[in-house]
């Protein structure tokens, strides 16, 4: 590391936290314009407010921007060095151009590792924070979120194992319990065991908590025929918790990278459907600190020219590739989660277009 790297690198570094603060001021001040009326309904004070929300909000707007703030950070001082001659300096001095690029590099791989880790572990804590004040304060408060639905929405078919299956409708949270129930067990394609019940609740009065289900009817199938059995009360072993019974919108947010991994293997086995959201967000944790690095070299290379445009040109063409980006980057979202694209591939897929971009900006830069 020489004097050229320090220097680069500290202005990387220092307008990346710049441009990061400002945009999270902004957006805390649209963000709280916007829930004023829902804040007041809460009946906390600002401090709790604060303490209850925005703890969580800021982090979670910080890894959703993070790539637009480095690319942001590195199009403007870069921009501001090549107005002022310095990059012609630098290069009139004998230093090649992939020499000029080091210390991008190496911001870019930092701040990639720093957003990694943060994506990793830290940021879902910090949104179990801002989601469960969403749930318990905001949600209830949103037409969108408490409309009625017409058909059931609380009601669950899984795959208990390899040969059961049990269904539940009507599941209500709160109390634990739900309306009708069954399970049923399949060998070789046909059904030799089927269970239906009035009501199961999840019975938390004993020091081992189980499934107690209620006007139970079993039907055993075997070779000696169908036989029936009734029971006002059974215990059911299930190897379901009552947390899984709940629909969360977010709770791929919530979980940590090696708990998400868990809970996609553990659905996997379940056969539930509609993965590919999460499949998409496991990806996207690795795909987006790569995006940082792409991003930083597409900045450095595309500010590094001086132009009559000056530094609002390069903004405005920084601006314009970021916005293409994030739209390539929402449509193959879109593509894997309600059709048939691979979630790997919609995860990767804007940064293997950009980096053909960047390949044709870094050979098309005068050296």
């Amino acid at each position: 590391m020489k004097i050229l790297d320090w220097f680069i690198l500290k202005r990387l570094l220092v307008t990346f936290v710049f441009c990061m603060l400002l945009f999270t001021v902004i957006a805390v001040a649209v963000d709280s314009s916007e829930k004023t009326d829902d804040f007041v309904k809460t009946g906390l004070s600002n401090w709790e407010i604060f303490k209850q929300y925005y703890v969580g909000f800021i982090p979670f707007i910080w890894s959703l921007l993070f790539p637009l703030f480095v690319f942001i950070a590195v199009i403007f001082f870069t921009s501001k060095m090549a107005m002022r001659s310095e990059v012609i300096a630098i290069l009139a001095s004998g230093t090649t151009f992939n020499r000029f690029l080091r210390p991008y590099l190496i911001g870019g791989i930092l701040l990639a590792v720093v957003l990694f880790i943060g994506r990793y572990y830290f940021i879902p804590k910090a949104n179990v924070l801002y989601t469960t004040f969403m749930q318990q304060k905001l949600d209830k408060h949103n037409p969108l979120k408490n409309r009625q639905e017409t058909s059931c929405s609380n009601c669950f078919y899984k795959r208990i194992d390899s040969s059961s299956y049990m269904g539940v409708k009507n599941y209500n949270p709160e109390t634990q319990m739900s309306g009708t129930f069954f399970m049923e067990r399949v060998k070789k394609g046909k059904v030799i065991y089927n269970l239906r019940a009035e009501s199961i609740k999840w019975d938390t009065t004993k020091r081992k908590k189980r499934w107690i289900a209620n006007k139970v009817v079993e039907r055993f199938v075997d070779s000696l025929g169908e036989r029936v059995r009734f029971h006002a009360e059974k215990e059911v072993k299930l190897n379901i918790l009552p947390s899984e019974l709940i629909r969360d919108e977010y709770q791929k947010d919530k979980l940590t990278t090696p708990q998400l991994i868990d809970f996609i293997k553990k659905e996997q086995l379940r056969g539930t459907e509609g993965l590919n959201t999460l499949k998409v967000e496991l990806y996207k944790r690795s795909a987006t600190p790569c995006t940082v690095l792409l991003l930083t070299i597409i900045g450095a290379v595309i500010a590094c020219r001086k132009t009559r445009g000056g530094s609002g040109l390069h903004l405005a063409l920084g601006i314009l590739i970021a916005a293409v980006f994030i739209i390539a980057d929402q449509f193959s979202t879109v593509f894997a989660v309600k059709g048939n694209f691979s979630p790997f591939l919609a995860a990767w897929l804007p940064n293997i277009a950009f980096l053909f971009v960047a390949l044709r900006l870094y050979f098309t830069t005068p050296k």
